[in-house]
């Protein structure tokens, strides 16, 4: 069976062509990612996407959402599309429309993955638990959440709007993060310190704390020189936004 394979984030749509076989696994053909600001609605972006795409789509489709999915309507939470999702098999073109949390989807995925499938980042490098609770987390626009619960060879996911707890300093650096941050927002949530854009303020907090002027730079460019060790700043602002995920980790690990 082919379906189209959906995942709406708060900056990219990517879409791409999905195989399932009769054993249920699950192969993936090329990717066209769309930017979401690029965009008036899911429906203009879908016309995109068959136009390059270039032959005729499958008439099925599971689409992964970067929001909460309850009742008919999704704001999207980082984007400005509102998908109705009790239509878009209308809206679409299509026989078939499954309509997900994009985290659910990913606990989905962990939960029927393989253990050469996961890269070991800290702590005991250790097989997952095959009863019990595991918890899902990812930053990209914003902070995606789930989990899913293993038992007698059965798993169910529950999938979580845990990106916007609270957050919860732990050192003068996150202070100074906070400080900058409750200007602009009444209330700081995790997400607002566990997520890509976020460098930026990491970043500028640090420079700050430092005495030295703030250049000004996308986050994009901070990464990269993060990354790649060009900017020592950049470098401490990365490893700063690392602590801050482990800490959340374990703060999620300790609600699950």
């Amino acid at each position: 069976m082919d379906l189209v394979s959906l995942d709406i984030g708060g900056t990219h749509a990517r879409f791409a062509i999905a195989s399932v076989d009769a054993n249920g696994m699950i192969s993936l053909g090329e990717t066209t990612t769309l930017k979401t600001s690029d965009f008036a609605s899911l429906g203009t972006a879908w016309e995109e996407f068959e136009r390059r795409h270039g032959a005729p789509i499958p008439r099925s489709a599971a689409i992964a959402i970067a929001g909460p999915v309850t009742g008919d309507t999704v704001q999207m939470t980082n984007n400005s599309w509102v998908i109705h999702t009790g239509s878009l098999d209308r809206q679409l073109g299509l026989d078939h429309v499954t309509v997900l949390n994009d985290f659910a989807a990913v606990a989905h995925a962990a939960a029927t993955a393989g253990p050469h499938e996961f890269s070991h980042l800290a702590g005991p490098d250790v097989p997952f638990p095959s009863a019990g609770t595991i918890s899902v987390i990812g930053p990209g626009t914003g902070l995606g959440v789930a989990q899913y619960h293993r038992f007698d060879g059965q798993y169910v996911v529950q999938p979580t709007e845990g990106g916007h707890i609270d957050f919860a300093p732990v050192d003068s650096v996150d202070d100074a993060i906070l400080q900058r941050l409750r200007k602009r927002h009444r209330r700081v949530s995790a997400e607002r310190i566990v997520s890509g854009p976020v460098i930026i303020e990491i970043y500028t907090a640090l420079a700050v704390l430092e005495g030295r002027a703030v250049p000004e730079c996308g986050d994009t460019a901070i990464w990269e020189a993060g990354l790649n060790g060009t900017d020592s700043l950049a470098a401490a602002a990365v490893e700063h936004f690392c602590l801050s995920l482990g800490s959340l980790a374990g703060d999620l690990a300790l609600a699950h």
